[in-house]
């Protein structure tokens, strides 16, 4: 695959706000994935040091309780991407599981080449800066949303987020990221579209 063509490349050069020195080496270290629907891209607690870009599909990423019950932490879509953080970190073992929602086409980043090149190069260092930046924002903005909004303003600040993303999820995993029941969504859903009808 010509580099140019990597989502990769146009998430991380736009980070960066300038051309990645010694990008073409790095690009040759990236794999492609494609996962079926319901795969598991990987599993908690496991030894996993990359980052993955979504270049077509839908992927969740789900704490597992003990008893095997699901919390899902988010939903990551085209352009995005993902990481166990206490995966990247030497000896690190990832938090919570990935798996595709769709079928899925990932771009697998190994961490230590970002991290090499990070260590040579200062539009590498901001790349990567800019990434952890993002990825911190977009944490705090679900655990502010847990803590302070009532379930109907979470639905609605995801709608007003990812409109598209409704159609895509199984009510079940909807309901598991909002922190409610399916029969608590599907009243709430109920509850909206009668607000919004003129």
């Amino acid at each position: 695959m010509p580099t140019e063509a990597l989502t990769a490349r146009h998430l991380l050069f736009a980070l960066a706000g300038a051309d990645l020195p010694g990008w073409n080496d790095f690009a040759a270290t990236v794999r492609l994935w494609t996962l079926p629907r319901g795969a598991q891209v990987f599993g908690p607690g496991v030894a996993h040091p990359f980052v993955y870009v979504v270049r077509r599909g839908l992927v969740k990423l789900v704490y597992l309780s003990d008893k095997g019950d699901e919390w899902i932490k988010s939903f990551v879509s085209e352009g995005q991407f993902f990481a166990s953080l206490s995966a990247l970190a030497p000896g690190g073992t990832t938090g919570f599981a990935a798996e595709a929602i769709e079928d899925t086409q990932l771009e697998r980043l190994d961490y230590a080449e970002i991290r090499r090149q990070a260590d040579s190069s200062l539009p590498w260092q901001r790349a990567l800066g800019q990434a952890l930046l993002v990825y911190g924002a977009q944490k705090e903005a679900r655990e502010r949303e847990l803590l302070t909004l009532a379930p109907t303003e979470r639905y609605r600040s995801l709608l007003h987020r990812s409109p598209g993303i409704m159609g895509r999820v199984l009510q079940r995993d909807l309901a598991r990221y909002l922190g409610v029941t399916p029969v608590s969504l599907s009243r709430l859903r109920a509850r909206e579209k009668t607000i919004d009808r003129p």
